[in-house]
């Protein structure tokens, strides 16, 4: 007899919050995990890890901001707190003093999560590796950016190996409502335009005369960079993501001939003194819708290994992103995650293989607690499938169906890329004014997430 209904693969964050959701419904939960498993069951432990304990914190032991009425991760933490999640419940006990964010000390959280799930009389923990997706049963694969080579490799053949990234170029990311659009305009290069076109053009051109430029370029050289952790150094770049520093550095004009060409761009905009720059601009600045909704844009191009403080001060010299607020940082480095719009159904479930469910950083969130909540909703999709009812998603307006529909298809899967939660990801609000619009995604996403919780099956106590 098969002693669980769920494999979880995986028992980092999501896949501890996702074993927790199950069993609190009742389902059996197998949750497999590598570190700590003996040699002869493929015991290993990753570059990042220090510990065996489940949902160990990697990084930083910040859940970043708690607050829930102005800020899209305070609004996550209100709305897993509202859904029982087990990873806001060990942060609770763990709690340490950080003003508005919440921290925690990283051993007692995760020696929490580890108790709580060990305890439940659903879960069944087992230190193992999983090497290939199984051929059946309901999985939820959990395993996070540095997936095992072997798994990963068997998730390639599953998806297709332009489907799974290993090497990480990201882009900075703005709010297109802080670009000055008085200094720059809407044009594709040479006019080529798609059909998705806005207002005549599909980018964002930001026009720089030939000392902005000069002055930009030796910005890249002199700025702040963070250096490759150990077991990053072994993964070459890619042409396609080459970090924009190192492109300064092959030579004053590499950029102009490369992501900040001006050619084939004419700026509606005469000479004056307001305008310097002129009708034909000495370099360009573009940015790319990056959603559907066209509340995000990335700079193209502009991956990098500066750190995320001289980022934001060399990138507001560009004209017209002076007030620029990002909703992501640039970045470079090893990775693993699925261009989960492309192959991943609205259920998290592999197209492929509707058994396999993905949940985690390796869907293509970034940060502890989006990778916490997709764990969570991938639970209680699972849950509702054995059940046998249909799925209702939690609505689009609310951050944690924000961030799941980014994931499973309202970013664009020619340009997928990890994102952590924000306001650019849900509906705007466009006839709220600025400074109120931060409180009323929040109202609006607490009242819609508590209709749909009323609404859906009990949340367990």
């Amino acid at each position: 007899m098969k002693s669980h209904d769920v494999h979880i693969i995986g028992g980092g964050l999501a896949g501890s919050e996702a074993a927790w959701q199950l069993a609190q419904r009742g389902v059996r939960v197998r949750l497999s995990e590598m570190r700590g498993a003996p040699e002869d069951k493929g015991g290993e432990m990753t570059p990042a890890h220090q510990t065996d304990g489940l949902a160990e914190l990697v990084c930083s032991n910040s859940f970043r901001s708690d607050d829930d009425t102005k800020n899209a991760v305070g609004l996550l933490h209100h709305e897993m707190r509202a859904m029982d999640s087990i990873v806001m419940r060990a942060g609770e006990v763990a709690r340490v003093p950080a003003g508005s964010a919440m921290a925690v000390d990283r051993d007692v959280f995760s020696a929490e999560v580890q108790k709580a799930l060990s305890e439940h009389p659903n879960i069944e923990i087992v230190r193992e590796r999983v090497d290939a997706l199984p051929d059946s049963g309901m999985t939820i694969v959990a395993t996070g950016p540095l997936t095992a080579q072997s798994l990963a490799q068997s998730i390639v053949k599953a998806t297709g190996e332009e489907r799974l990234a290993f090497f990480d170029a990201i882009a900075p990311i703005v709010h297109r409502d802080s670009i000055d659009m008085d200094i720059c305009w809407i044009q594709s290069r040479w006019n080529k335009t798609t059909s998705a076109s806005n207002e005549g053009g599909d980018y964002i051109n930001c026009p720089m005369t030939k000392e902005q430029y000069l002055a930009f370029h030796q910005g890249l050289i002199d700025g702040d960079k963070t250096e490759f952790q150990e077991w990053e150094k072994d993964t070459p770049y890619f042409d396609g993501c080459m970090p924009i520093e190192v492109m300064a550095a092959r030579g004053v004009d590499t950029l102009r001939f490369g992501p900040m060409k001006p050619v084939g761009l004419d700026n509606p905009r005469d000479v004056t003194e307001e305008f310097p720059q002129g009708r034909w601009p000495y370099a360009v600045v573009q940015l790319r819708q990056d959603n559907k909704l066209g509340t995000l844009w990335n700079m193209v191009g502009f991956q990098t290994k500066l750190k995320y403080g001289a980022q934001v001060e060399l990138f507001r010299t560009i004209p017209g992103l002076e007030n620029a607020e990002f909703a992501r940082l640039g970045g470079l480095h090893r990775n693993t995650f699925l261009n989960s719009p492309m192959v991943l159904d609205r259920q998290l479930r592999l197209k492929a293989a509707p058994h396999i469910r993905f949940a985690g950083q390796v869907t293509g969130c970034e940060g502890y607690v989006e990778s916490s909540a997709v764990g969570l909703i991938a639970g209680m999709m699972a849950a509702e499938e054995l059940a046998g009812r249909d799925w209702s998603p939690p609505p689009a307006a609310s951050a944690i169906g924000a961030l799941l529909s980014h994931i499973t298809g309202d970013a664009e899967a020619d340009t997928f890329q990890p994102m952590n939660v924000n306001f650019g990801l849900f509906p705007p609000l466009h006839e709220v004014g600025k400074k109120q619009r931060k409180e009323a995604y929040t109202n609006r996403a607490k009242a819609e997430l508590a209709e749909w919780l009323k609404a859906g099956e009990p949340v367990p106590a």
